[in-house]
């Protein structure tokens, strides 16, 4: 592995233009896929296969033809000034002809009247309209949503309180934007304040912002193809910035570490790409896996975000290994120090900040282990309290029309209403349905289903059903005394799924629970059923990975039990912020309330690779001062004076990317951004900073211990470059030293 990428990046460096224009026709060729490509074709129809809440989402877009589930709506609500009714004569003619304007759209399949439908308050305060359209949200175009905005402006000139909740004019979050922009300008100063040079701060950001570029323009090239969208390679492109701008600050580190040492230019760029390369691809290797493990979760979004965000990885390793190489080729010195640039003598690595460090936790590695364990552990026990749901209206500020519609409609029809159950009964078994009689039997069966759910404890009310064209099936929905994510609401429904079996025997129907509210939580279940599967399967393969990498076996033991207490405290982090509002406000967040059901997945796969990331660039430098005589301290010295100082770097990257989104008014992009950094931040520098090289220390040579066996069955793959013996260091120019030989 290393000889092979010496070769890979000696060969960049001297055919740096071949190189460099090879990477500017694929990123030009995606790009003009991406311009070229027709539309997205993902038609989102199955979250989640398997469920019963999508089971009957399917059978109402099989049984009731022209009815697109999907469609956009908007929930319009309107509340009459204080005292007032929205009965009044006045205010009634401002709804009509709201409703009136926007039924007469070419877009709408229709408009219902509140006061046709009965979607009035019982003291005539507040009423609300639904508006739904034939096409999806994202297939609505701003002079479409401009008409029924202004159809709501002229009804609130008449003195009524109008909002608006729904999906019609509900505003996408943005994949980047903003958040991005902050993150790559904190990436900047750390990157300058780390290297001291502004070439050497730039190229890892240009390489990845290229890497990225290519990734995105890819994924935007092949969404007609896969059902790809831009909130699919949401994923890619913050993990593919993040892990571009770490993989080539760690080439670029160890290149200044080999000029250092009195190397040429291609000298010192192939032997970067062959170690601190070969930490790359095995870093990515590792992030891929858990990205690609986002498959076995059985959502077929995840699945595609997943598969996205691993693709944007592999291209950030295949730049870190040839774009790198070659843009140093043709800057060699730029990248340098100041110091070394002016021909001053070169600052050997002996004692820094990084290896004082190790010395300090080796000194006291049980107090050390300890106080990180026994941290972490704290940190972790709000995880054991995690509830899963999706936020909804909610959870957005105040400020937002859909928030306002939302605490309007809770107010005049009661809590529940913003999360009524959708009921499907399928009447073909009903007793008779063969004969004459089949629609009075069906609509028997239907009533005493509906009749039966009604009487249930913590329903409300119960609509009328809607029979589709054949007669066979009906709609009706019940509304719940409480909200869409309080814990009685989830116990109704399993009441209503428990006490079906009867119903469904004495009226000879079967019936399924839907609905927004039942999405949520059927989803939150079968993904909290899916954590652990998934986390096994990831450590599993990472493990067996390591192994290979590190060829010990307590290694990558520890590294796996090191990642399980940073993951925990930060979901324990999240769930105390985010579930119980501790220190809520400060970070903008309006309500507690459930986790968002995608985000301890996201999570746990995410910050696995991350984690991995750091494992495998700073334990690789210890393997390598260890492969090479060290003894067992004497090597965790070394690789923490090697390494730390670009480990930290990296790390406070990553915190920088990821805390620009908790600045974002959605509240899952905030809270994937907080889990994140957190998670980081508790990973980088209480797990590998402190707690690997107490358990190191611990461990002594033993931590580098494999079974004769094992050792002649693993392959050997040369992570840390003990295959690389060169000539003596070449003070200048681009002298080809001899090949390395194996040893």
């Amino acid at each position: 592995m290393a000889t092979l990428l010496y070769r890979l990046g000696r060969t960049a460096f001297r055919r740096r233009w071949l190189v460099v224009l090879l990477w500017a026709v694929i990123l030009g060729g995606a790009g003009a896929g991406a311009v070229t490509a027709p539309a997205s074709s993902d038609d989102g129809t199955s979250f989640m296969p398997g469920i019963e809440a999508q089971k009957a989402f399917d059978l109402i877009g099989d049984r009731f033809p022209g009815t697109d589930a999907n469609g956009a709506d908007a929930r319009i609500v309107f509340v009459a000034p204080d005292g007032g009714k929205v009965t009044a004569a006045g205010n009634r003619a401002a709804i009509d002809a709201l409703v009136t304007e926007a039924a007469d759209e070419p877009k709408v399949l229709n408009a219902v009247s509140p006061f046709k439908a009965g979607a009035v308050s019982e003291d005539g305060s507040t009423a609300y309209a639904t508006v739904n359209f034939k096409v999806t949200a994202d297939d609505l175009t701003d002079a479409d949503k401009a008409a029924l905005e202004k159809a709501i402006g002229e009804a609130r000139t008449s003195g009524l309180t109008v909002e608006v909740g729904g999906t019609a004019l509900a505003e996408q979050p943005a994949a980047g934007g903003s958040a991005e922009a902050i993150g790559i300008g904190l990436a900047a100063v750390i990157l300058l304040i780390t290297f001291g040079s502004l070439a050497a701060a730039g190229l890892p950001l240009l390489t990845a912002v290229i890497g990225v570029g290519t990734s995105m323009a890819a994924i935007m090239a092949l969404g007609s193809v896969f059902g790809l969208s831009l909130t699919t390679g949401t994923l890619a492109s913050m993990l593919g910035l993040a892990v571009g701008i770490d993989y080539a600050l760690f080439v670029v580190s160890r290149y200044r570490e080999e000029r250092a040492n009195g190397h040429a230019p291609g000298e010192a760029a192939g032997l970067a790409v062959g170690t601190a390369g070969s930490a790359v691809v095995f870093a990515g290797l590792t992030v891929v896996i858990a990205l690609a493990g986002l498959t076995v979760v059985g959502v077929p979004m995840l699945t595609k975000m997943g598969l996205c965000a691993a693709g944007a990885v592999v291209v950030a390793v295949l730049v870190a290994l040839t774009l790198v190489p070659a843009l140093l080729g043709m800057w060699p010195d730029a990248v340098l120090s100041r110091r070394t640039r002016k021909g001053g003598p070169a600052r050997r690595a002996t004692d820094n900040g990084g290896s004082r460090w190790a010395r300090f936790v080796m000194r006291r590695p049980v107090a050390v282990l300890v106080a990180c364990v026994a941290g972490l552990g704290v940190l972790a026990v709000p995880a054991a309290s995690l509830e899963m749901g999706m936020p909804g209206a909610e959870s957005k500020p105040v400020s937002s029309t859909e928030r306002r519609a939302y605490d309007a409609l809770a107010d005049g029809f009661g809590a529940g209403f913003n999360g009524p159950l959708t009921i499907v009964v399928d009447a073909r078994g009903a007793a008779g349905t063969k004969t004459a009689n089949a629609t009075r039997a069906a609509k028997a069966a239907v009533k005493e289903i509906a009749e039966e759910i009604g009487a249930t404890d913590g329903v409300v009310s119960v609509s009328s059903a809607r029979f589709n064209p054949a007669g066979d099936t009906a709609l009706f929905s019940a509304v719940p005394a409480t909200g869409p994510n309080d814990e009685h609401t989830k116990d109704l429904v399993r009441t209503i799924r428990s006490e079906r079996a009867a119903l469904e025997r004495a009226t000879g129907a079967t019936f399924e629970v839907t609905g927004s509210t039942a999405m949520n939580i059927d989803i939150a279940e079968a993904l909290q059923a899916a954590l652990v599967p998934y986390l096994a399967v990831i450590v599993v393969l990472a493990l067996l990975l390591l192994l290979v990498v590190f060829r010990s076996v307590l290694v990558p033991v520890k590294a796996a039990f090191g990642f399980l207490l940073s993951v925990l405290a930060a979901l324990g982090s999240v769930v105390a912020v985010f579930q119980w509002g501790w220190g809520a406000g400060l970070l903008g967040v309006e309500q507690a309330g459930p986790i968002m059901s995608l985000m301890p997945i996201f999570l746990v796969g995410i910050v696995f690779g991350l984690a991995m990331d750091y494992e495998v660039f700073l334990v690789a430098r210890m393997r390598e001062a260890y492969v090479h005589g060290d003894r067992a301290p004497d090597a965790v010295v070394s690789g923490f004076r090697h390494s730390a100082r670009v480990v930290v770097a990296a790390a406070v990257i990553m915190i920088a990317v990821f805390s620009g989104f908790v600045g974002s008014g959605e509240s899952m992009v905030k809270t994937i951004g907080f889990g994140l950094a957190v998670a980081v931040l508790f990973d980088a520098f209480v797990v590998r900073l402190a707690l690997v090289p107490a358990v190191l220390a611990l461990l002594g040579d033993r931590a580098w211990w494999l079974p004769g066996w094992l050792d002649r069955l693993l392959p050997r793959v040369d992570v840390e470059g003990a295959g690389l013996a060169t000539a003596p260091p070449v003070a200048g120019g681009e002298a080809a030293p001899q090949e390395p030989v194996r040893v």
